[in-house]
């Protein structure tokens, strides 16, 4: 509660600063506007305090005078010739038109937040769902770990090394769990509210961008649950029958509706691996079928937190970006002030997700070029567009230069990230296309693709300026590898994809009003949402059923005891697990992390604390050194170490003291001096 009623001041302010920058704007963009700053000041005003006073309580006090500053700063700053857009029915029904699809998919959100960060089942343990497996407990390690913790904070993993991972998301979460949330409460609850802005800013920005009231939820809709053709491949040669065991249990009681029998639908059996699978669902298959468009919710908005506080305040730019300098909005919208809010918010999108600053930066070049040479009010718009760009890189630069480049050009492990690559994952690591360049896009995208491809021949300015903007993102996600893991690009292409559903949602109008007295017009529609909409339906029904346990009782347990009776950001030797209970619920510091993680944030050279925790456990009293080398203040031995090293219990007993226990795990205090 605590948490919320502090979070209160910004959203409101964030809401007061947008009606007096931007008053001519519809009043349901402004709230979708004022909340989503709300959070972007939520995120940066308390972490950049923390850099003089630690992310504590006073850095969070502290924050509340730039609070008020900025407000004030927007009131003296305010359009004063403008009567701020009243509410009216056209807004009704917009917002009545958004309900269709951001109510529901919220829901959704709330739904699949609940079960896939840290469930608690009736036996304590902690489960999640397939998507948050791998990353959630990295994210909650970074939540309890900045937790009090001195900026520039470090990897808690990984300690003396500057955590140049974007963690503004994160640290909004340890904002709550400061004030005295649960873990999984401050996990959830900030992560639901920027879903939800997130799937209302896409329906504002289609509000925008397209032509009619229709295709707003169709571009949304696109966006939002799309997943290509991989279903082709899943029911490709699926009308027999053949002896099989069905493990879901909706398509054990569907299967015995009809009769039942030994003999199982090869349908059924095909939706049954879809169900219960490790990633086999039609928008996820690497192999054998090359399908890796993934869908946005499941696979990116809820497992990948730095992603979603980078969508949720990238859209925000992107709005302000195209009706800032469309020549049919700007002189309507306000003039110089959305630009000057634009650049301010685009310089503060590095440490939440340098991908979004990245497509946001690229997005502009391409539009710039298109109005630039289209726009006969070049010297003005040139002159906004300076501005717009020295804000945001004055802001930004320090952000880059101490973090993003530190890491990205070779600062941690001697080599930078950034590499020529061609084709994206078509061609993994330039070794060779797998799939023709167009059928690639077209069996990962669908129907999507192939409706924006021939919408671009259309002679529409609105469309080409927003293609201008999407194949510059598209150009460079296809032609450099930005991080190490290829698949990371899909980063910058969603939001490429984002604009470009836009045009494909007007052109399906197009081609809906041409046809026009087809008596097959309506099957025509409920073949092409099937065609649209399976892959990813399929995609998000897997992932609402998936359940795997990530933390035993007996490991939660441990955590606690560790969160609640050792010293704050005291070091603890551990295994090299990624579901480790010391760091990721605990927010205590480990020696070394998983190469997981550590690996694709550039460090290669973690060989070394791999030997030194092995020969440590092997023999404690010849390798003593390294509790030294390291700062080392407990020894955790659990389950998992046992499986993984080879540990002598006795000898830790005879040199240090058990300080706890349970059937799990063995804590060891190491004395100082």
């Amino acid at each position: 509660m605590l948490g919320c009623l502090y979070a209160l001041p910004y959203l409101i302010c964030g809401v007061l600063i947008v009606r007096w920058l931007l008053p001519r704007h519809p009043v349901l963009n402004r709230c979708w506007l004022g909340l989503a700053l709300g959070f972007l000041l939520l995120m940066t005003l308390p972490a950049l305090c923390a850099f003089f006073w630690g992310f504590g309580f006073l850095a969070h006090g502290l924050a509340l005078v730039p609070l008020g500053l900025a407000t004030l700063g927007a009131w003296l700053g305010r359009d004063k010739g403008a009567v701020p857009k009243a509410w009216d029915a056209e807004e009704t029904r917009q917002a009545r038109q958004a309900a269709w699809l951001v109510v529901p998919l919220t829901l959704l959100s709330i739904y699949l937040q609940i079960t896939h960060v840290m469930r608690v089942d009736a036996w304590g343990n902690w489960n999640v769902g397939q998507s948050t497996y791998g990353d959630l407990p990295m994210h909650l390690s970074f939540i309890t770990g900045l937790k009090n913790a001195k900026f520039p904070p470090e990897y808690p993993f990984y300690p003396g090394h500057r955590l140049t991972y974007p963690f503004l998301t994160d640290s909004l979460s340890t904002t709550f769990y400061l004030f005295g949330m649960s873990l999984q409460a401050a996990a959830i609850v900030p992560a639901v509210c920027l879903m939800a802005l997130t799937y209302l800013g896409v329906v504002l920005l289609a509000r925008e961008m397209t032509a009619g009231k229709k295709t707003i939820l169709l571009a949304a809709a696109m966006f939002f649950l799309s997943g290509g053709l991989g279903f082709l491949y899943d029911f490709d040669q699926a009308a027999g029958y053949e002896t099989a065991y069905l493990s879901d249990p909706f398509l054990r009681w569907l299967h015995g509706l009809f009769g039942g029998g030994a003999e199982v639908p090869t349908v059924l059996k095909r939706l049954d691996a879809i169900l219960t699978g490790y990633y086999k669902t039609p928008t996820n298959q690497p192999e054998p079928n090359n399908l890796r468009w993934s869908n946005i919710i499941v696979d990116l908005l809820v497992p990948q937190r730095t992603l979603l506080g980078g969508y949720s305040m990238a859209l925000p730019c992107f709005y302000l970006l195209y009706t800032a300098f469309d020549p049919r909005k700007r002189e309507a919208r306000g003039g110089w002030r959305p630009v000057i809010l634009l650049g301010l918010w685009a310089g503060c999108l590095p440490l939440i997700h340098t991908h979004s600053f990245l497509a946001l930066g690229l997005c502009t070049a391409g539009m710039m070029v298109y109005d630039l040479t289209h726009d006969p009010e070049r010297v003005r718009l040139l002159r906004q567009y300076a501005v717009y760009g020295a804000l945001a890189v004055v802001l930004a630069a320090p952000q880059l230069i101490a973090f993003t480049f530190h890491q990205a050009l070779g600062g941690q492990a001697g080599e930078g990230f950034l590499r020529l690559q061609f084709n994206w994952v078509n061609n993994p690591n330039s070794q060779g296309m797998r799939d023709f360049y167009l059928w690639f896009y077209i069996k990962n995208i669908g129907l999507p693709a192939l409706l924006f491809l021939p919408a671009l021949l259309e002679r529409n300015p609105r469309e080409r300026r927003l293609a201008s903007g999407a194949f510059a993102i598209l150009l460079a996600a296809e032609l450099v590898r930005f991080q190490p893991n290829e698949y990371d690009n899909n980063k910058l292409l969603y939001l490429a994809f984002l604009l470009l559903c836009m045009i494909a949602a007007d052109y399906a109008a197009l081609l809906w009003r041409r046809l026009k007295g087809l008596r097959a017009r309506p099957a025509l529609a409920a073949f092409a949402a099937v065609v649209m909409f399976l892959s990813g339906g399929l995609t998000i029904w897997r992932e609402c059923v998936s359940d795997y346990q990530a933390f035993s009782a007996e490991a939660v347990e441990a955590g606690a005891y560790i969160r609640d009776n050792t010293e704050e950001h005291s070091v603890f030797l551990t295994g090299t697990q990624h579901l480790n209970p010391v760091d990721s619920i605990a927010g205590r510091r480990i020696v070394c992390g998983p190469d997981l993680w550590l690996y694709w944030h550039g460090f290669r050279e973690t060989y070394v604390e791999h030997a030194e925790i092995e020969a440590f456990y092997a023999d404690p009293a010849a390798h003593a050194d390294v509790l030294q080398r390291h700062d080392v203040d407990y020894i955790y031995v659990s389950d998992v170490e046992r499986q993984d090293y080879d540990v002598d219990e006795a000898a830790l007993d005879a040199l240090f003291e058990r300080v706890w226990e349970n059937d799990f795990a063995v804590i060891w205090k190491v004395p100082k001096g």
